[in-house]
């Protein structure tokens, strides 16, 4: 027989239905952490070590989530005091952690220019065209991707390229073109040789997805701060009406 009852015993029903609220959010967070994983681990060798931290952090969140949702709901429908007090309080956890995530996400977006700068420039010196490494496989990729050419521009390209030639994925191929083409940085003609440079466009690119992290969390983290409030009052009404003191 339920000991709740008024106000506190409605209350109790919410927790319930927001711990399955819950369980769906923590399916969406591993599904955004592992989208965005999968997304920056096409581009891994121009993208710092921090790009992965925050996806794989959302994805242990997300599960964590999952795992405490079993504490919210057969404490809400047992009104059992330690399974909604330990809930509560890993669910107060878990705001922090998304809260910290999300924020994470959006100072991640303001770095992703300048990391990614860094990361281009230092790996232009490693194209090769005659030896297909992974570095010449992924900017001939992002070239064709974002039609692009260099970092800030071709120029970026005359170290590697002394006689004045361009990566071929530096221009667009003609259509019907047969035979040998060359990419030059000569070239005047914009259809020919991409005019930009693969910074701006490629840091948006990724940018977008971190603001996508950052979203997930603070939005989660919100709803979850709701959940932490009617968990501490049905534990407290619990509380009150077995006569339990101290904190069990």
């Amino acid at each position: 027989m339920s000991i709740l009852t008024g106000s506190a015993n409605a209350v109790k029903y919410t927790l319930f239905g927001f711990n399955l609220i819950f369980l769906i959010t923590g399916i969406i967070l591993i599904a955004v952490g592992a989208g965005v994983g999968a997304v920056y681990t096409g581009y891994e060798l121009f993208l710092a070590g921090k790009f992965f931290s925050i996806p794989t952090f959302l994805i242990v969140i997300g599960a964590f989530i999952i795992i405490i949702t079993f504490f919210g709901c057969w404490g809400a429908l047992k009104e059992n005091y330690c399974l909604v007090l330990s809930f509560s309080i890993m669910l107060a956890i878990i705001f922090i952690l998304e809260l910290s995530a999300g924020i994470s996400g959006y100072v991640l977006r303001n770095d992703a220019a300048s990391l990614i700068k860094t990361s281009l420039q230092s790996s232009l010196k490693d194209y090769n065209s005659f030896n297909q490494n992974p570095t010449t496989a992924l900017w001939d990729d992002v070239q064709r991707d974002f039609h692009c050419c260099g970092v800030t521009d071709y120029t970026d390209w005359k170290t590697p390229f002394e006689n004045g030639s361009l990566p071929i994925s530096c221009c667009t191929i003609p259509v019907g073109a047969a035979g040998t083409f060359s990419c030059f940085n000569n070239f005047t003609s914009e259809i020919e040789r991409h005019p930009y440079g693969c910074l701006d466009g490629f840091s948006s690119y990724i940018a977008s997805h971190a603001v996508s992290l950052g979203a997930a969390g603070v939005v989660i983290a919100v709803l979850q701060f709701f959940g932490v409030i009617f968990a501490c009052y049905v534990a407290r009404e619990i509380k009150i009406r077995n006569g339990i003191t101290g904190f069990i």
